[in-house]
């Protein structure tokens, strides 16, 4: 969780570095995190960041845009992103810094998209190509995926957990179906959003697959049961918690809002 001690720096966040720019995929959760990736690029090489790329709109992903607004940079997000960001940006500001302090906030402001991906975007860094896909609503309504042709890196951003367990904020049996058909894309690793910074594909993504299928299945048996939407917040899903950590934290309110969609099936 974000926090005063890790100052909302809970996501995997990174750079591709092409022969003639560098990209950012998700900048952090604030201005301090955002510099503190700037400046492990620097460490790396010299060449201009050229394309800042946010794969959703959640907090510990793109709070840390400011860091990289300037001349010749580019902002690039799902096409839904400028919507979501209306809604959610400022009230995330807020409980971002409820969370980890204000502090910790400073500089820390709302950059929003330059250029919207509406189906597929390829990007060209000098010599290393990426491909940016609009993914349908699933973790969210505005998720992207950045594909490194040149070492087969997928990077899914929240579309994949990994340890931490997986937070709902989109579309249940839309994020079961892109999970399985992720699962078909040809990759020799992905960036998963939350856990380690790279895991082996399409294997790190049987357990995720495993935790929406058992959490959609209980949900169908409680509503056909009868049952309150209360009441299946306190079960639905939680056959699948060993090795999730946070579980205690998200699984009810992943089942609450599975819950609202599922009942209109």
């Amino acid at each position: 969780m974000p926090d005063g001690d890790n100052r909302g720096a809970i996501a995997n966040i990174g750079f591709v570095i092409g022969a003639e720019g560098v990209a950012v995929i998700d900048t952090g959760g604030s201005y301090c995190d955002g510099m503190g990736l700037k400046a492990a690029i620097r460490a790396r090489t010299a060449l201009p960041v050229t394309y800042v790329i946010n794969t959703h709109v959640h907090p510990d992903h793109i709070f840390g845009n400011a860091a990289f607004a300037g001349e010749g940079v580019s902002f690039v997000a799902h096409r839904n992103l400028p919507r979501a960001l209306g809604e959610r940006g400022e009230h995330g500001l807020q409980s971002y810094a409820e969370q980890v302090g204000p502090e910790a906030m400073q500089g820390t402001k709302i950059i929003p998209p330059t250029e919207l991906v509406t189906d597929t975007l390829r990007l060209d860094l000098g010599g290393r190509a990426l491909v940016l896909i609009a993914r349908p609503a699933a973790h969210t309504d505005a998720d992207l995926t950045v594909f490194d042709e040149a070492t087969a890196t997928l990077w899914t951003g929240d579309l994949i957990f990994l340890d931490h367990i997986p937070v709902l904020d989109g579309s249940l049996k839309g994020w079961l179906a892109l999970t399985a058909a992720l699962m078909q894309q040809p990759a020799a690793r992905i960036v998963p959003g939350h856990g380690p910074p790279s895991a082996p594909w399409p294997e790190a993504g049987e357990k995720q697959l495993r935790y929406l299928q058992r959490l959609a299945e209980d949900l169908r048996g409680a509503i056909r049961a009868g049952k309150s939407i209360s009441e299946a917040a306190a079960v639905c899903g939680t056959g699948e918690k060993d090795g999730w950590q946070l579980f205690g934290a998200y699984n009810s309110r992943n089942a609450l809002t599975g819950f609202a969609e599922l009942e209109w099936d």
